[in-house]
């Protein structure tokens, strides 16, 4: 059986294929054991996957109206919550921990016929840029098995990337989407903040994590994101409308025509790979000479963003992470001889990894009374100023392009001892994060080295509709 192209592909595959859903997650179930060395999946549910399956194959024979997501085998990264099943956020302190409930975004999948075949390995925490940093073992990009996927949602990206499920869910609170997507070769959408429900999903930066979507089209990506948007009683953060018919695939508000800004600052930054740049540099002028607005701008507060990034997620990680105890749920030390307080620091010690300490260890220090107005009350007064000149670009722009990262996948092992490396490796996608506004990773070059990258797209605060209009037509270019 032939991968499919795509889910409308798929959906005639359907048409003529009595048992066609049991087919596909029959593929796709082989597929994962094949790949297993990969290990994108913590967990596949290879016996309720085919028995969904089944039933949806009957639903369709009796007459009932398939979904939007009929059959469509969907992955789910370890942050979204899946009731009964494990939920661990990649990290031992939640080790056989199972939700509780569902998160909104998989009972809106379920809704629309979805079949969830497993649960994807990720960064603890969704903390990280590698994959390396899960308690479960690290992710390999099966374009290169000696270079990372990118994270923190690289086995979400795996999963596609290595043809083990149709589309996928991961999250991004300042990249990890969009970043392994590149890495990977495929796209990734990251909406704008608020427009698909936070619930359900496990809290990392809480004003500025976001669901994002992994597929190899543009349409599958704009598809699901029409089904998992919208408003949510759960999610107070979250608007009050879904994102359009088509999930913004329908009519062209453009006429096909767009203005498009990139930041100088950007394109001749000098941790930029060259060959990446001129790549970008050439279809920026092909754009132009299609017949599109295309401008660099100067962007003054470019500097800041990385830093302004860090100093408030690390706060708010600090924070949501503090509900780790090891008292009501997940791992806890096995020294019993210990008082309450000797008992959540060890508890906490053994259970957190590295990368996850340092960072709360680093939101407790910027919201320390010393330093509180130094580091995070600075912070936030930046931030307000990039949504603010955010704003002000688009009055005048339809979509700012940047680069997804400023290099390919790198070899496995190259950053880990150099924390401050890793995370300034983040300059391109933190700042969709900071602002707000929506941000995709399409795949549009191969490197000299072999390896895949593209360019990041971005439009102005819940117009997905335009970004998704534009990436469509860019990618078929």
């Amino acid at each position: 059986m032939e991968k499919f192209i795509s889910i409308e592909d798929y959906h005639r595959f359907l048409a003529s294929h009595a048992d066609g859903c049991v087919k596909a997650v029959q593929y796709y179930l082989s597929c994962i054991e094949e790949n297993k060395h990969l290990n994108a999946f913590l967990e596949v549910f290879a016996t309720e996957a085919l028995e969904r399956a089944r039933s949806l194959d009957e639903d369709r024979k009796s007459g009932v109206v398939m979904g939007k997501l009929h059959g469509v085998v969907v992955a789910l990264k370890d942050v979204i919550s899946y009731k009964d099943h494990r939920l661990t956020a990649g990290s031992r302190i939640l080790s056989g921990f199972k939700a509780i409930y569902h998160a909104t975004v998989v009972e809106k999948l379920l809704a629309e016929g979805a079949i969830i075949i497993g649960r994807n390995n990720c960064d603890e925490f969704a903390m990280g840029s590698t994959n390396e940093n899960s308690a479960y073992g690290k992710v390999l990009n099966a374009r290169d098995l000696t270079r990372v996927p990118g994270g923190s949602s690289g086995g979400s990206a795996v999963a596609v990337q290595a043809d083990l499920c149709m589309v996928s869910l991961g999250s991004d609170t300042g990249g990890s989407v969009r970043q392994p997507a590149d890495f990977c070769g495929i796209v990734g959408l990251k909406p704008g903040y608020g427009r698909i429900s936070r619930y359900g999903l496990i809290a990392y930066a809480s004003s500025f994590d976001q669901i994002g979507i992994f597929g190899r089209t543009v349409p599958d990506v704009a598809r699901v994101l029409e089904v998992i948007s919208g408003p949510d009683e759960f999610d107070s953060t979250v608007a009050r409308s879904a994102a359009g018919t088509g999930g913004g695939m329908g009519k062209d508000g453009h006429n096909g025509k767009y203005r498009i800004a990139y930041f100088n600052e950007g394109l001749d930054h000098p941790g930029l790979d060259p060959e990446m740049r001129e790549a970008i540099l050439g279809r920026l002028g092909e754009w132009a000479s299609a017949g599109h607005t295309v401008q660099a701008i100067d962007f003054k507060l470019f500097d800041y963003i990385v830093p302004t990034y860090y100093v408030l997620t690390t706060a708010e990680a600090s924070s949501n992470l503090a509900r780790f105890d090891g008292v009501r749920y997940g791992y806890r030390t096995g020294d019993k001889d210990l008082d309450l307080t000797e008992f959540y620091k060890r508890t906490r010690s053994e259970g957190f990894g590295r990368e996850v300490k340092r960072r709360i260890l680093l939101g407790t220090f910027v919201l320390s009374a010393g330093y509180y107005d130094a580091y995070f009350t600075k912070a936030q007064q930046v931030r307000r100023l990039l949504v603010e000149h955010t704003d002000l670009i688009f009055k005048d722009f339809d979509i700012l392009v940047l680069p997804t990262s400023p290099s390919t996948a790198f070899p496995i092992g190259e950053k880990m001892s150099d924390p401050i490396a890793m995370y300034l490796a983040d300059i391109y996608t933190v700042y969709a994060n900071l602002t707000g506004i929506p941000g995709i990773s399409l795949p549009l070059f191969t490197h000299t080295s072999g390896m895949p990258f593209g360019v990041q797209a971005m439009a102005s605060r819940f117009d997905e509709s335009s970004l998704l209009q534009f990436s469509h037509q860019m990618m078929q270019q």
